[in-house]
């Protein structure tokens, strides 16, 4: 294991959301007489951040104070509802416990809002990772590399021995922007071809794949 810090994206990476996603995105829908989603057509929009997951959810032409409003429906019902169907991906717990056994440093950047990202990751990985970045207003929102270069300098790190993982082409591009090998993995929201635009020359197909590279 030459990585020292291995830095995980959250939503289509370690836990699977898609389904209270979907659920609290079309109660906000519903809420304002919209129509509503399937859950892929929910995960196709994630990745940018919640007020982004919104905006693509909304009607076109939706003037920005009901988005806003349907967003603040969004947040409500999800802070309730965000751990209700959601699960680990099968492996990763297993998989995070020998990198910890290894002695190795664990980090989690989302796009997800930040305080969603901390109760998942209390609620699911509880003492496994050293750092959890959620969404917030002091730091810019992957793709920018911002969150990440936090979690390297908080934790000291050398990025030559840090490694970024993520399911989606926001994923690839925050890695690469902060100078990161990148492994994508296939099982989250995108499909392969779209991280295979993205630049992602490595691609794992399950936890076992994950834990070779």
């Amino acid at each position: 294991m030459k990585y020292e810090l291995y830095i995980f994206d959250l939503d289509g990476t370690i836990l699977d959301t898609e389904k209270d996603l979907a659920i609290s995105v079309n109660y906000a829908l519903s809420v304002f007489d919209f129509p509503t989603l399937s859950i892929g057509e929910v995960a196709d929009r994630t990745g940018n951040g919640v007020k982004r997951l919104i905006e693509k959810s909304v009607p076109k032409n939706t003037d920005a104070k009901t988005t806003l409003a349907v967003l603040d429906v969004f947040k409500q019902h999800y802070f309730y509802h965000c751990a209700d169907h959601t699960k680990p991906y099968d492996g990763i717990i297993e998989l995070l416990k020998e990198l910890k056994t290894h002695g190795k440093k664990l980090a989690v950047v989302s796009n997800k809002m930040d305080s969603a990202v901390q109760e998942l990751a209390r609620d699911y990985f509880d003492g496994l990772f050293d750092v959890v970045v959620g969404q917030r207003d002091d730091v810019r929102a992957k793709p920018y590399p911002d969150s990440v270069n936090k979690v390297i300098q908080t934790l000291e790190a050398d990025k030559a021995e840090t490694l970024y993982i993520g399911d989606s082409e926001v994923d690839v591009q925050t890695g690469l922007n902060a100078g990161l090998p990148v492994i994508a993995v296939s099982w989250g929201f995108r499909p392969r071809e779209v991280v295979i635009v993205a630049g992602a020359e490595k691609i794992a197909d399950n936890a076992s794949e994950l834990k070779q590279y």
